[in-house]
């Protein structure tokens, strides 16, 4: 049975606690992600052979091998040579670097959408090629691809309770922590898994405003 004294007065602040660390989290790492993948879409579709190259491997390796190996490996692997991070930094770092290899994937096919007449016609009223992506081909590849976006912000959200792998105690460590100690598993995830219904549901609205006010009129 459900105790709402202990919900109050044992489970939620804790919980609330964890609430916060979860949005430091993803507000570093989804931004982050977000010009991780900017930069390697970039350098697949307008890099030279080796850029290209490279970038393709980053994205390969990142989508292909699971978060939680990449945590362990940054977190516990790099101290072997001598790089030593925080829990926090570690989470954030994996977080972004796979999160990152993601949006790449989504603004690369935004980016080969966009007709080559464009950058052509941008080269011949004197842009270079370096301005021409910047103030012509991104901001329209950015703009198709927000759906694909939104949806991997709304993922990030929930993917981001892999972060107490590597004993950052955000919302879903602090949940795990309570159950142990008060054996009350039922209240405590019921009510974690509410907040994160919150978070994603205040995220997808607010991502939808953002598709809804920069779609490209007639595309879709």
């Amino acid at each position: 049975m459900i105790e709402f004294s202990f919900i109050k007065n044992i489970l939620l602040p804790p919980l609330l606690e964890g609430t916060i660390a979860t949005i430091k989290l993803i507000g570093l790492f989804i931004p982050a992600s977000l010009i991780i993948g900017v930069l390697i879409a970039v350098a697949r579709v307008y890099g030279n052979k080796l850029i290209s190259s490279l970038s393709t491997i980053y994205v390969i390796y990142f989508r292909g091998t699971p978060l939680i190996v990449q945590l362990f490996i940054i977190y516990l692997g790099l101290p072997y040579i001598g790089i030593v991070l925080s829990p926090f930094a570690a989470a954030v770092i994996g977080m972004s670097l796979c999160s990152g290899s993601y949006q790449s994937e989504y603004i690369r096919g935004s980016l080969q959408s966009i007709k080559s007449g464009q950058m052509m016609a941008a080269e011949s009223l004197g842009m270079t090629r370096a301005q021409a992506i910047l103030y012509i081909i991104l901001p329209q590849a950015l703009r198709r691809a927000i759906p694909a976006i939104s949806n991997n912000i709304t993922y990030s959200v929930k993917s981001s309770s892999l972060a107490m792998i590597v004993t950052y105690v955000e919302l879903t460590g602090a949940g795990k922590i309570i159950a142990a100690v008060y054996f009350r598993y039922i209240e405590v995830f019921l009510i974690v898994g509410i907040i994160y219904l919150l978070m994603v549901s205040v995220f997808t609205k607010l991502l939808s405003i953002l598709e809804n006010k920069l779609k490209i009129p007639g595309l879709g």
